[in-house]
């Protein structure tokens, strides 16, 4: 784990949903941990605590960074962890179901018009013939997990594709990666600022766009501990209202393009610190600028979208039926989408 700290003395206290800034007293130097991975979707979260957003609510903000989803949403259940952000996943929605877990917002979307999660094909079968989604049936597709937001993708694409497909979990991106790199799997969703490079590499080859299949799909959500939820509010407020404004920042200098190069620069380098930080910045810069898709105004969430994920999870039998909406989410900290 890689830990990063920021103190502040003085924040903004609100109302939830739709987090106004209100000049009122806060907390200062509540420590608490925010889960991550080290994709450029996860932004936010960076943005907020290298430019003080989380400074100013008076929370001194440490990352932990995951590998997948599942064991991010264990953490958060266990303390380990106060805040996330990552997909849906059937493991967070048994959590939720068991009264550790609360969805509080929306982060990540897919948007017709804005660059997002790309569809993969390894070489060996792209050459074999598999360059469309049309032609996915009989082939293997690599998951991190059963009930993950890849298996979830995959599942409703090939449904659209009216296609039967071979789910093989491998439990990290990176192993997935490999596995489709060396032709171990056929195809794989993902990220465009992973995607991209992967195929100008020539190992693999984009064969469709995730948001052809899912419009609107929302991606990655925020979510927190039911004790956090419940009975620290200020604290997962103030996480809220500065999560939101490093949104707002990266959808102004990559999303949107309204802040000009120089702020365009300026987040990219940013980014760099925490999403492909082994490499030299100018190989780094354009796979972040590649990733970059909508992050949602005021952590506004997708229902619908959640809605439709929460029925895939119970028609596949990953969760149990008497599972509801309120059990998943705590509507009184969303703003809907």
């Amino acid at each position: 784990m890689t830990g990063y700290t920021r103190r502040g003395t003085f924040g903004l206290i609100g109302g939830a949903a739709t987090l106004p800034m209100l000049p009122v007293p806060a907390m200062a130097n509540t420590k608490i941990t925010v889960g991550a991975l080290r994709f450029t979707s996860h932004a936010a979260s960076f943005v907020a605590y290298e430019r003080g957003f989380f400074a100013d609510e008076g929370l001194d903000v440490e990352f932990k960074f995951f590998e997948a989803a599942q064991p991010m949403a264990v953490a958060i259940a266990s303390g380990d962890a106060d805040y996330g952000v990552t997909a849906i996943s059937g493991g967070l929605i048994s959590l939720a179901e068991k009264g550790a877990t609360k969805i509080i917002g929306g982060a990540l979307r897919e948007e017709k018009g804005i660059d997002g999660q790309k569809i993969l094909a390894s070489d060996a079968a792209f050459q074999a013939g598999l360059n469309a989604p049309a032609m996915l049936d009989g082939k293997t597709f690599g998951i991190t997990q059963p009930g993950s937001s890849f298996h979830y993708m995959g599942s409703r694409i090939a449904m659209a594709e009216n296609a039967t497909v071979s789910f093989k979990p491998l439990q990290k991106v990176g192993a997935i990666i490999g596995a489709l790199k060396s032709g171990q799997i056929d195809a794989w969703t993902i990220v465009p600022h992973i995607a991209k490079p992967l195929a100008a590499s020539g190992a693999v080859h984009i064969i469709g766009d995730v948001a052809d299949y899912l419009p609107d799909y929302q991606v990655t959500t925020i979510f927190t501990s039911t004790e956090n939820a419940t009975n620290q509010r200020a604290q997962t407020e103030g996480f809220l209202r500065a999560f939101s404004r490093g949104a707002q920042d990266f959808n102004a200098a990559l999303v949107d393009k309204t802040a000009g190069p120089d702020a365009e620069e300026a987040m990219v380098k940013l980014i760099h610190k925490y999403v492909y930080a082994d490499r030299p910045y100018e190989k780094a810069a354009p796979s972040i600028i590649n990733g970059s898709m909508r992050i949602n105004a005021d952590a506004s969430l997708n229902m619908e979208s959640v809605t439709d994920q929460v029925e895939w999870f119970k028609t596949e039998g990953l969760i149990k039926e008497n599972i509801t909406m309120e059990m998943l989410v705590d509507s009184t900290y969303v703003s809907l989408l």
